[in-house]
């Protein structure tokens, strides 16, 4: 019973990590990645599709990303999206492909971004935390219902503990190698 609990919570707190890891590669670094548009959501005949569902994306250069849509009467709609996203891009169209500058970031958006990042990273560790208090519930049901014997209810706790240690430096490292690549000029 104690065995599949913390199975459970190592796979909650394995996916808390890697959301955090996709979410941080939608923020903008001044390097083209088609992470960065990814998310971006496109009214394409009335219905909200991702973007790479209506194109492709290439990166060309290190600072352009070409957007290649499958229909060409979708352009106008991809342009609108982006401009309408938080992004701070701007689209140049020629009628069959979309090209987006991926400008320099000056310092006071990077500043912006590293507190993003940081607030993220902070909102992974407390999920992670309540994903421990929760096994923690758990155990101590099963230890009260004789589910699980006094010793076993401890070697648990530690082993809990351990998971969550290694999932919240996890976190923190993920953080630290985002902010890294947002201070690199």
């Amino acid at each position: 019973m104690a065995s599949q609990t913390l199975r459970d919570i190592q796979d909650k707190m394995s996916k808390t990590t890697e959301g955090l890891k996709m979410g941080l590669a939608t923020i903008r670094t001044g390097r083209a990645t088609p992470a960065i548009i990814e998310h971006v959501k496109i009214d394409y005949a009335g219905i909200l599709m991702p973007i790479h569902q209506l194109a492709g994306i290439s990166v060309v250069e290190a600072r352009l990303l070409v957007i290649q849509p499958w229909d060409k009467g979708s352009i106008r709609s991809i342009e609108k999206a982006i401009l309408a996203s938080d992004l701070g891009l701007t689209p140049i169209s020629d009628g069959n492909v979309i090209r987006l500058n991926i400008p320099l970031l000056s310092e006071e958006r990077r500043q912006e971004l590293i507190k993003s990042v940081r607030r993220r990273v902070e909102e992974r560790k407390i999920a992670i935390r309540n994903l421990r208090r929760e096994a923690l519930e758990e155990l101590k049901v099963s230890e009260k219902n004789k589910e699980i014997s006094e010793d076993q209810h401890k070697q648990s706790l530690t082993q809990l503990q351990k998971l969550t240690d290694t999932f919240i430096a996890s976190v923190e490292q993920i953080g630290r190698e985002k902010e890294a690549e947002l201070r690199q000029v």
